[in-house]
């Protein structure tokens, strides 16, 4: 059960007025350069990800994409 909120008149104390600290909409998606690749896979491997790509309701494109990127980023920090 939910308790309710009791408001009072007490004083809240001192308030300071915070500066917009959000960055503009252009700013919050950042683009990176992609290169287009022509790649032959494994027929059970885009079988794989066309599947879970169904189930998460996003491209399977879109998700070898991600392995491959978290893949670099990964064995790049460590080299």
């Amino acid at each position: 059960m939910k308790t309710k909120t009791k408001y009072t008149e007490e004083p809240m104390g001192e308030l300071k007025v915070v500066k917009d600290f959000l960055p503009p909409p252009d700013q919050l998606v950042l683009k990176e350069d992609n290169v287009k690749v022509t790649i032959s896979l494994k027929k059970s491997s885009i079988t794989f990800f066309k599947e879970q790509a169904k189930k998460q309701k996003t491209s399977y494109q879109k998700m070898i994409r991600e392995v491959v990127d978290w893949y670099a980023s990964h064995y790049q920090k460590s080299a």
